[in-house]
């Protein structure tokens, strides 16, 4: 019975080695199946069922990523991700039944890294893992270049290179590129981006984004109408592939 179970607890692991994955679901059949697919992949593995139990496992357990639905008993997911995140950058990924895009979106802005609707298979769920551990401890703030293909960004320098060819950006192309470039992977939304690129006066002004990212991708995408770089996630903002697909 779900009752008779603690709000927190960690699973038994055969392999302790491996990240760890803390599940905020109140579903028993959906954690016994993450359990199955996490473990066998070598990770580590916390449960919980409410925001409470969660809480406590962030705050003791420091795990690696957060898999967090929305809908828990004691609260919503949502402000479970404001509490974590005025205190911690530890990944999280929602994985919840709510698809629409203002529901992503309103994650997003939350804090949230990822959004992930349910249902979802193995494969899908482990990239995003592997995309949030990637962002989480991969890119030093303070590394002098970034490179992405035949671009490179010399943080130093402020010089933005395409081809090897030095490309000009104004200073909001230029902000935006290298906000952008240092949240590969995650998903950023149109508020994000205006609040931290523009300031918070902005945060409404949606028009800003579009119009830089369209003068953005024709500096620096080889075809801008098929961008391989700066990717639009529709309703939601905007994000910076993880690597580049192989070349036709």
């Amino acid at each position: 019975m779900l009752s008779s179970v603690a709000p927190h607890r960690k699973a038994p692991l055969t392999d302790p080695h491996g990240p760890t994955v803390l599940v905020v679901d109140d579903e028993p059949q959906l954690r016994r199946f993450l359990r199955a697919a996490l473990t066998s992949h070598d990770f580590k593995l916390l449960e919980a069922e409410t925001c409470a139990g969660a809480l406590v496992e962030v705050t003791t357990r420091n795990p690696d990523v957060v898999l967090l639905d929305l809908g828990l008993p004691d609260g919503d997911g949502l402000d479970l991700t404001r509490k974590i995140r005025g205190w911690s950058k530890v990944p999280i990924i929602v994985i919840s039944a709510r698809g629409r895009e203002d529901d992503k979106v309103e994650a997003l802005d939350a804090g949230a890294d990822d959004y992930l609707t349910k249902p979802f298979g193995v494969k899908e769920l482990l990239a995003r893992i592997r995309v949030a551990l990637r962002h989480a401890g991969a890119l030093d703030p303070d590394e002098p270049l970034i490179t992405m293909g035949t671009l490179s960004v010399d943080l130093t320098r402020r010089e933005v290179k395409v081809a090897g060819v030095e490309t000009h950006l104004t200073p909001n192309e230029y902000r935006l590129l290298v906000y952008l470039l240092k949240n590969r992977g995650r998903v950023m939304t149109h508020r994000q981006i205006l609040k931290d690129v523009w300031g918070a006066a902005h945060a409404d002004q949606t028009h800003y984004v579009r119009v830089c990212m369209a003068q953005l991708r024709r500096k620096i995408e080889r075809d801008p109408a098929r961008p391989q770089i700066l990717l639009t996630e529709a309703g939601v903002g905007y994000r910076v592939r993880e690597a580049l697909p192989d070349p036709e």
